[in-house]
């Protein structure tokens, strides 16, 4: 039975705020359909909306550079001095011991599709390891739990699915018993949506009954594990720290006790490794410092005049590109949700499928809409203190975005062999190489048999000989 005063105080609503569209198919749907439309709109925040349509939506929000402007300071990958020596080693003795006490966790942002990738299904089961095929979540899954047996811990892994991929990734991780983890270790959940609009303001309808939504961003992955119980779930185990990573990247060192223990050691609530940029116009967002404050500015929103600033040594003065990976303190988490916080939001003009006002369903050939979205390193600013580790991209960084082409599944893989390879040239093993210097074989090393290069050293004497054009998995 549909609560009349309910629908007469949202026709209210909708007219003032200039959305009484909405409800323009109310008469033909059944009462379930009735009800189910009425709920998803006495859910949003109309107010809320109406501003973001005027902000985003109605008018270009021009992106204003900071007045003071430098680049970022960063841990380099190596250590070049005794101080930094001695550091380090600090560092990753206090990492070691937070891990070993359980208070690391492990969080995936894995709401995209493969569909990028020439792939159906949720991108976190794309086929992607050189030899045996290893889906993404399969790596991830045999890492973290190499992870654990290395330090003898329990280190949770939280899934950030979207509603479009969240059943099947349940189905997914069920169906593949959790990658040998405990069941009651890995926490899946939904990130948040937010309605989409037409170019002239208007929220659209995916069907009569169903407002067109799409997920918020990985930015919302901070308020998703507030609501969603993660967090809850984090503090009632007694976890501190988070790792965060994006989906698409096998080469992710999950567990890292140098990056965990440099974060705690400063005192830093939200901290990110860095890679050097290929050029100044890479297209990855730029660290800087920002008014004092740790700031990632898009490529796109940097002046080329900027980019291409150089040092006196002849190196760009912003040289550190981001590659989404974090350590989030859980108490940052808790408190930017406490105080009802709001990441800025970003406009993306998009084909947005949409009922139009017959009623007929639309898919549109060029773009129609407007999405909005939020990135989680726009939490960045609002960390008390934030540092930046500097990682080497060949050992950390090989994101399979594309079916073809740069950041492609193929580039992936060449990039997971090569450091394989290097890996175990560095125990002493021949790696035989073609002519250009790539290796001359493809080779796939276990989580289980080694999470960095000092696990391989340890077991050399457990490597086979490699030959030329050998397909050689190490487990």
């Amino acid at each position: 039975m549909i609560d009349q005063t309910k629908l007469k105080n949202l026709k209210n609503v909708l007219k003032k705020f200039n959305q009484t569209h909405l409800l323009s198919f109310w008469d033909r749907l059944d009462p379930n359909r009735q009800e189910n439309l009425l709920a998803q709109l006495t859910g949003l925040d109309f107010a809320q909306l109406d501003r973001w349509r005027a902000d985003f939506v109605l008018k270009d929000s021009p992106f204003k550079l900071p007045a003071n402007l430098a680049p970022a300071p960063s841990y380099t990958p190596e250590t070049v001095d005794d101080d930094q020596r001695r550091k380090y080693d600090e560092a990753r003795r206090l990492g070691i011991e937070l891990i070993s006490k359980g208070k690391v966790a492990a969080f995936v942002v894995a709401g995209g599709q493969g569909t990028r990738l020439g792939f159906n299904g949720p991108k976190g089961n794309f086929p992607i390891s050189p030899i045996k095929n290893k889906t993404l979540f399969q790596i991830f899954g045999e890492t973290i739990l190499a992870g654990c047996e290395k330090y003898h811990t329990t280190c949770p892994w939280y899934v950030m699915t979207s509603p479009l991929n969240h059943n099947p990734t349940i189905e997914i991780f069920s169906n593949n018993n959790y990658y040998g983890l405990n069941k009651n270790d890995v926490f899946i959940f939904q990130q948040g949506t937010l309605p989409n609009f037409s170019l002239d303001g208007k929220i659209l309808l995916a069907d009569l009954d169903t407002i067109a939504t799409s997920p918020d961003g990985h930015g919302g992955s901070l308020r998703a594990l507030y609501n969603s119980g993660a967090l809850a779930d984090m503090q009632k185990r007694g976890v501190e720290f988070i790792t965060y990573w994006q989906v698409d990247n096998p080469l992710i060192n999950i567990i890292d006790p140098l990056f965990i223990g440099l974060h705690a050691l400063d005192g830093a609530e939200m901290s990110s490794k860095a890679v050097t940029k290929t050029g100044p116009l890479e297209k990855v967002g730029n660290f800087c410092l920002a008014d004092g404050k740790v700031t990632v500015i898009e490529y796109s929103d940097l002046p080329d005049e900027l980019a291409l600033k150089k040092n006196p040594e002849g190196t760009p003065v912003f040289n550190l590109g981001s590659i989404g990976i974090h350590v989030i303190s859980v108490n940052f988490v808790e408190r930017l949700n406490k105080h009802g916080f709001a990441l800025p939001l970003h406009k993306a003009i998009k084909k947005i499928s949409y009922i139009d006002e017959k009623g007929n369903k639309v898919n549109p050939d060029k773009p129609n809409g407007v999405k909005l979205e939020s990135f989680v390193f726009d939490a960045l600013p609002l960390a008390s203190k934030s540092i930046i580790l500097q990682t080497i991209r060949s050992e950390e960084f090989a994101p399979a975005k594309n079916a073809t082409g740069v950041d492609s599944a193929e580039t992936s893989r060449q990039m997971q062999i090569a450091r394989a390879a290097g890996w175990l040239e560095s125990a002493g093993v021949k790696i035989p190489r073609k002519p250009d210097g790539s290796p001359d074989c493809v080779i796939e090393i276990a989580p289980g048999f080694a999470l960095s290069k000092d696990d391989v050293v340890k077991k050399c004497d457990k490597i086979p000989q490699i030959k030329p054009r050998q397909s050689v998995y190490i487990a």
